[in-house]
């Protein structure tokens, strides 16, 4: 077990180097001159070369790389050009925001989906699971920013039980930021739960088929304890694989849905940085989402051994 957790920690620090390495250089393929954007539209090459100056870009481009990440490593992220506000102060609060909508929603999502999956794998190829899976594959096919649209048009315009427009933090007011969250994060949780659904269901019936499910059955065993024993923990294993890549994903911005919800989260911010051009801000929130979908696919690897014995008897 030792060696599994050393070796998976291990890999995860040449992936997040790399990672460094492709945003910086990625970004710099953006066309566009950040000094010319804090400029404006002035002609003055003084001016200019003063402003490059200040931020690096007069300095070959392996060294402008590597102060960055000196300065990465120290926590700082620089300043947005647009806003002159710290980089890592936008993230912090519009990571903030995307949790808070993303982690509910999945929570939902996989609240709904294994007893569901279960249960159609249980009753396969009878009405519960073509029922089910009917529900589920509508859920999978619904685009995400209609059904954000229809909710807010049925319960926030028609019905007018939540807001349709706006956002209120939770820690200023808990009970106007939990309204203003009701609507997104339902919408993202029934989009996440036609997915994973698919996935507890199929592999269910995997476990269902193998040989010590037969025995258990043939002592005498009841289908729930055969169920509950030795199906769910062995089923929900490659499961856990998806549910980290999927909260992963979504916590690197859930974009669609928090344009829809006007929610100002990470993906929404990275979406208006790059069209106003602010470098820092760019490189900040694609750092942000390297690090977090590293860090939760990390702790899913960490905690695989819990759901698969076979993990912690190979290593």
């Amino acid at each position: 077990m030792a060696r599994y957790l050393a070796g998976r920690l291990l890999l995860t620090l040449p992936t997040l180097l790399l990672a460094t390495a492709l945003i910086f250089f990625m970004v710099r393929l953006v066309p566009g001159d950040p000094a010319q954007v804090m400029l404006g539209d002035i002609e003055n090459p003084a001016a200019l070369a003063r402003i490059r100056a200040s931020l690096g870009l007069d300095q070959p481009v392996w060294i402008q790389y590597g102060l960055w990440l000196g300065r990465v490593l120290q926590g700082d992220l620089g300043m947005s050009i647009v806003q002159q506000r710290p980089v890592a102060g936008m993230l912090l609060s519009a990571f903030g925001v995307t949790a808070s909508l993303v982690v509910p929603a999945v929570l939902i999502a996989v609240l709904l989906a294994i007893p569901a999956g279960s249960l159609a794998a249980w009753q396969h190829n009878r009405p519960a699971d073509t029922g089910i899976m009917a529900v589920a594959t509508l859920f999978l096919s619904i685009p995400s920013f209609w059904l954000g649209l229809v909710f807010l048009l049925v319960f926030g315009v028609k019905l007018d039980l939540f807001p349709v427009v706006g956002y209120v933090a939770a820690l200023e007011d808990l009970r106007e930021g939990l309204r203003y969250l009701v609507l997104p994060v339902m919408s993202l949780a029934l989009i996440e739960t036609g997915v994973l659904v698919r996935m507890v269901r199929a592999s269910t019936l995997d476990v269902l088929s193998l040989e010590y499910v037969t025995h258990a059955r043939a002592k005498g065993l009841s289908e729930w304890t055969v169920m509950r024993r030795h199906v769910l923990r062995n089923a929900v294993a490659p499961t856990w694989t998806l549910i980290g890549l999927t909260l992963g994903t979504l916590l690197g911005g859930a974009v669609v849905t928090e344009t829809v919800f006007t929610l100002p989260g990470l993906g929404r911010l990275m979406v208006e940085a790059i069209f106003a051009r602010d470098y820092p801000v760019v490189q900040g929130c694609m750092l942000l989402i390297t690090v977090t979908y590293v860090a939760v696919n990390l702790l899913i690897e960490l905690t695989y051994p819990l759901f698969d014995p076979g993990v912690r008897l190979e290593h």
